[in-house]
């Protein structure tokens, strides 16, 4: 057993969300390593492309953009996937249920297989009821994305921060449309670190303290959580400083 099952036996996985250019793939790679986990990132698309039956640059094309499957890809699916009853058209939006089940499914997979790393995939909001994953959401300033970018994809300055984003875009999208999240929303995740102040190593330990924390917490009842266990009321009224009424618009609470 790996010293991260060891510490960890009850966490089945860890979601990566981040932003491009901000270190999170690196992060994910480098967390699975030392905790012996599996990495799913672009596998899991390989993975769906062969739920589908279609090529991985179809699926690959699907996921970063949202764009509708060919016609084929719907046909091989009725005989890959026969529990997805599929109709005679080949409308965008049905295209993009049946691949937004298929992921579903993949991701649902990799989890029950238990300690798996998933990066991106809106695993963040298909796992968001289970305990037992552990959320992060990775972020930088854009002029340190910009940089991170260019010399990890060797291209010049303009065209990095139009792939930025292109793909902060798409993200934010994909998540808004078919789930109805926020991907910035900071209740998504367990932990957000800013990659632009802590390096990527720290942030790996961060992480794998957040991870044996939160598996710490699993026996406790949901009722008993929060940031008020274990601590007594205030010893007498609190006081707000607030800004003046011309500021505010709005008379102090009596």
């Amino acid at each position: 057993m790996s010293q991260g099952q060891q510490h960890t036996p009850d966490m089945s996985a860890i979601t990566i969300s981040r932003q491009y250019g901000s270190g999170g793939g690196e992060v994910a790679a480098r967390l699975a390593q030392r905790l012996q986990w599996q990495l799913i990132d672009h596998e899991i698309v390989a993975r769906v492309a062969h739920t589908l039956g279609i090529t991985e640059e179809e699926a690959s094309m699907h996921d970063e953009r949202v764009e509708g499957f060919v016609a084929r890809a719907l046909n091989a699916l009725q005989l890959a996937v026969p529990v997805v009853p599929i109709p005679p058209t080949t409308a965008p939006a049905q295209e993009e249920r049946v691949y937004n089940e298929a992921l579903q499914q993949v991701v649902v997979m990799a989890v029950k297989t238990g300690h798996v790393v998933i990066v991106g995939r809106a695993a963040q909001a298909i796992l968001a009821n289970r305990r037992d994953v552990l959320h992060v959401r990775i972020v930088a300033p854009l002029k340190q994305r910009i940089t991170y970018v260019a010399r990890r994809e060797g291209l010049d300055e303009a065209a990095v921060q139009a792939r930025i984003q292109l793909k902060d875009r798409d993200r934010t999208r994909y998540l808004q449309s078919q789930y109805h999240f926020d991907v910035n929303d900071p209740l998504l995740y367990d932990l957000v670190i800013n990659t632009g102040v802590i390096d990527l190593d720290s942030t790996v330990d961060l992480v794998c303290i957040a991870l044996e924390r939160k598996a710490h917490k699993l026996a406790v009842a949901t009722g008993e959580l929060g940031p008020v266990v274990g601590l007594p009321p205030y010893p007498g009224q609190p006081a707000d400083l607030r800004p003046p009424t011309s500021m505010t618009g709005s008379e102090p609470i009596s």
